[in-house]
C-alpha cells in the first residue's frame, strides 16, 4: 500500500521557513576619517554587511555615522576589527530577532476592525481600501494603476471630490519593503482625511479645493515578503537575468540620472537599479499614472524610514535646484510644524548633501518631469529601533507627520498655479 501525504502537508513541507535573525546585531560606527571609511568598505567586501544607513557601502565616507546589520557568526570578528583600529562604535540592536518580535507591542482593540495603531499586512490593507471606498463613496475612490511582478494589484486611493482639474498631490508609501512605518502613515492619512472632513477646518479646506492620490504600498510583493519570509527585505521580487539574486531597488529604477552610479549595477546589491529605467512593473505603473495626471499634480511626496529627515532634490548631483530657496523654506516650516506635537527633531535639505548621493530616485524623476515641489520624508526614528519601530510609536509618528503634510498641502494650494 502506498503512503499518500495529505496535500496540505506537502504544501507546508515545501514552504520555506521564514528567515530568523537570532543573535544578529546592528552596529553604529562614527567614522573619523577616510582611513576608517576604507576599513568599513574593506570589511564589506569580505563580510555580509547589510547597510541600513547609508544604504550601500559605496556611500560610506569620512565623518559619517553609519549603521549596519551583521550576522551572529561575523559579529565577533567585525567588532574585533573595529576595536583594533580604535574605531568608535555602539551596538544599537543586540539581538535582531528579539527586536522584530518586540515590534508588535500594541494589543488589537476590536478583532476584525482595522487598526491604525498596528502594522497591517497586505491582505488587511486591501480589505481596508475597500472599506474606505464603501464608507466614504463621495470622498474616496480606488484606482487600480497596474499590477506587480507577482500579479498583485497596485491601488491608488483618490481622496477629494470628483473634479479631475483641481490641483492634486501624489503620495506614496512603502517603496522599500522593510520600512513598515511608511504604509502605516499612508493609511493614517487617508483615514484622517475622510474622518475629519467637515470637522477639521484645514482638512476641509484642502479637500474642498484639491485632490490627493495616495498609493498606500508601492512595493507590494516586497512588503508581502517582509511579512511572510524575511522581515529585512528591501527590494521588489522580480527575477534578474543571469543571476540568482532577486529584486530591484524601486527607488533606483526611475529615469533620473539612472546610469550615474556604477555600484548600482549588481543584481545582488540592495540598491540594484534594474536592467533599465522603469524596467519594473511597479515603477512603470506609477510613472504612467503621474504622467497622465501631470496637469493637476503640483506636489509629489514619498515616505521612507528611518532618520527623521525631510529631503528634496537633487540626489544625483550636488547642484541646487532652481527653486531651492522655496523648497528649503517649505521644508523648514514643515519640520518646525512637525516638532510642535512631540518635539521630534527633523533635519532638512537636498538629498545629496543631507543624506547621501543617489541616482534613479522617484523624487528627482518627479521634479525633472515638472513637479516643482517634491519631498521625501524619512520617518522615525534616529537609530534606537531603526526599521523596527514599535507599534506604540505608530500613532505619534503619524500625528506629527500629518501636521507637516497638511502644511505642505496648504502651501501648494496657495502658491502654485
Amino acid at each position: 500500500m502506498r503512503f499518500i501525504l495529505p496535500v496540505g502537508l506537502i504544501a507546508t513541507t515545501l514552504a520555506i521557513a521564514p528567515v530568523r535573525f537570532d543573535g544578529e546585531k546592528v552596529l553604529r560606527v562614527k567614522l573619523q576619517d577616510e582611513k576608517q571609511a576604507n576599513i568599513i568598505k574593506d570589511l564589506a567586501q569580505t563580510n555580509q554587511l547589510d547597510f541600513w544607513y547609508p544604504d550601500a557601502a559605496h556611500h560610506v565616507a569620512a565623518n559619517m555615522t553609519i549603521d549596519f546589520r551583521v550576522s551572529e557568526k561575523e559579529s565577533q570578528s567585525i567588532q574585533s576589527s573595529l576595536d583594533q583600529n580604535k574605531m568608535h562604535y555602539e551596538i544599537l540592536i543586540h539581538d535582531l530577532q528579539e527586536e522584530i518580535e518586540k515590534q508588535f507591542d500594541v494589543k488589537e482593540d476590536i478583532p476584525g476592525r482595522h487598526s491604525y495603531a498596528k502594522y497591517n499586512n497586505w491582505d488587511k490593507i486591501v480589505a481596508w481600501t475597500e472599506k474606505m471606498v464603501h464608507k466614504h463613496p463621495e470622498m474616496v475612490s480606488r484606482i487600480k494603476i497596474g499590477t506587480t511582478v507577482e500579479d498583485n494589484p497596485l491601488y491608488v486611493l483618490k481622496i477629494g471630490k470628483r473634479d479631475e482639474r483641481r490641483k492634486a498631490i501624489f503620495m506614496d508609501c512603502g517603496i522599500h519593503a522593510r520600512e513598515w512605518i511608511s504604509p502605516a502613515f499612508c493609511q493614517w492619512f487617508v483615514y484622517q482625511a475622510a474622518k475629519t472632513y467637515g470637522k477639521n477646518k484645514i482638512m476641509t479646506k484642502l479637500l474642498d479645493r484639491m485632490n490627493f492620490y495616495v498609493l498606500p504600498v508601492f512595493n507590494v510583493d516586497g512588503y508581502i515578503w517582509s511579512w511572510t519570509q524575511n522581515r529585512m527585505w528591501r527590494k521588489n521580487r522580480s527575477k534578474n537575468q543571469n543571476s540568482n539574486c532577486i529584486g530591484t531597488d524601486l527607488n533606483r529604477n526611475f529615469n533620473a540620472s539612472w546610469n550615474s552610479f556604477p555600484n548600482t549595477k549588481d543584481p545582488c546589491a540592495e540598491t540594484y537599479r534594474g536592467p533599465e529605467p522603469e524596467s519594473e512593473k511597479e515603477t512603470k505603473a506609477v510613472t504612467d499614472f503621474i504622467r497622465s495626471h501631470l496637469k493637476s499634480i503640483k506636489a509629489y511626496i514619498t515616505f521612507h524610514s528611518y532618520s527623521q529627515m525631510l529631503l528634496f532634490p537633487y540626489g544625483y548631483t550636488s547642484k541646487l535646484p532652481p527653486n531651492y530657496k522655496d523648497l528649503a523654506k517649505v521644508a523648514k516650516i514643515s519640520t518646525d510644524v512637525l516638532s510642535t506635537r512631540y518635539e521630534t527633531r527633523y533635519i532638512y535639505g537636498p538629498i545629496a548633501s543631507t543624506i547621501y548621493p543617489t541616482s534613479g530616485s522617484s523624487l528627482d524623476w518627479a521634479y525633472n518631469l515638472g513637479i516643482k515641489h517634491t519631498f521625501a520624508f524619512e520617518l522615525r526614528d534616529k537609530g534606537k529601533f531603526c526599521f523596527l519601530l514599535p507599534e506604540s510609536q505608530i500613532k505619534p509618528t503619524c500625528k506629527e507627520t500629518l501636521l507637516a503634510v497638511k502644511f505642505i498641502a496648504k502651501y501648494i494650494l496657495k502658491h502654485t498655479s
